[in-house]
């Protein structure tokens, strides 16, 4: 298998591979935190697919016809070992995931902004398990780099990447702090439902054009405040129920953001009212999901009485 770091000739490739190596040295421990997800992906490592389909919603990794009843077991199994599933759907040797998000719908909204991915170079930050690295092959990309700095999301994407052999596809155990890793390594960057979960958004968005090749595309997409004013909400302890949110701008506000960073050509080409058909709880993901989070009362509200989120896209270039 070819090392994407052969790609790039300006990362500090040093320092990844050591970073590898810390990793690979702390999940091989028998502790069950790591036993948890690496168990399962160890499990179908025997398994490839014949068939996958990246193009239609629900990204397609082999048919149930492909296998025997036990290795048809162990893939249900291992599956539901990666509960619960966020970013889907997927459609795994027969076994449909119903993840809480229906990502295919924002996958179409960013398709008419979608720069070529052909032969380019293309980071997505904050993956999860994939879903949209795997909806960028029929775009015929060099490679996609994803940083996941989560374990159930990481074995989630190796597991399915193997059983795909989509060798186009690589992750590192890493999050949007590690992106200086990567100076002027990306042709094409995605940041999505990520920017309001960081401490300094402005730094952050310093980080990832740093991290940018000349005339690199940066596609983003956050949840954001309604309102036309370059504004943005500061929660006391909670958005939505998360207490990791930090600054929810309007959508002028992280175009300003961007244009004070140094990005260019910036466009909100999307914003739409989020809504309980996009993010709902299924039997993949059980748990409280966006109607929970908005008051019972009045649905413009969250939980804590702050205005409910607009999902807000933007494209900016790296000039």
């Amino acid at each position: 298998m070819r090392d994407y770091l052969d790609l790039l000739k300006t990362a500090n490739q040093e320092a990844i591979r050591a970073r590898r190596a810390e990793t690979a040295a702390l999940l091989a421990q028998p502790k069950k935190g790591f036993l948890r997800f690496r168990e399962p992906y160890e499990s179908l490592r025997h398994l490839h697919a014949r068939v996958t389909d990246y193009s239609t919603e629900a990204v397609t990794i082999g048919l149930a016809e492909e296998l025997g009843e036990a290795d048809l077991g162990l893939v249900h199994e291992a599956m539901q070992s990666f509960m619960p599933w966020r970013k889907g759907p997927f459609k795994v040797f027969g076994v449909d995931i119903d993840a809480e998000w229906q990502s295919w719908r924002k996958w179409n909204r960013l398709l008419p902004a979608l720069p070529d991915l052909a032969g380019k170079v293309v980071a997505d930050i904050g993956c999860n398990n994939g879903y949209y690295m795997f909806r960028m092959l029929p775009h015929k990309p060099r490679c996609v780099v994803g940083l996941e700095p989560f374990l159930q999301h990481y074995y989630c994407f190796k597991t399915l990447r193997r059983l795909a052999k989509a060798d186009e596809l690589f992750i590192e155990l890493m999050g949007v702090e590690d992106v200086p890793l990567f100076s002027s390594c990306f042709d094409v960057v995605f940041l999505m439902g990520i920017i309001y979960h960081r401490i300094s958004p402005v730094e952050m968005l310093r980080e990832i054009r740093a991290a940018m090749r000349p005339g690199g595309v940066l596609i983003i997409e956050s949840q954001a405040i309604p309102g036309e004013a370059p504004v943005a909400l500061f929660p006391e302890e909670r958005y939505a129920k998360v207490p990791g949110t930090y600054f929810v701008p309007t959508a002028n506000c992280l175009r300003n953001w961007l244009l004070r960073t140094g990005f260019t050509e910036v466009e909100i080409f999307c914003c739409h009212p989020m809504s309980s058909e996009e993010q709902r709880k299924t039997a993949w993901m059980t748990f409280e999901s966006y109607e929970d989070f908005l008051d019972p009362h009045n649905p413009a509200l969250t939980v804590e009485g702050y205005p409910a989120p607009l999902r807000v896209f933007l494209r900016a270039v790296n000039p």
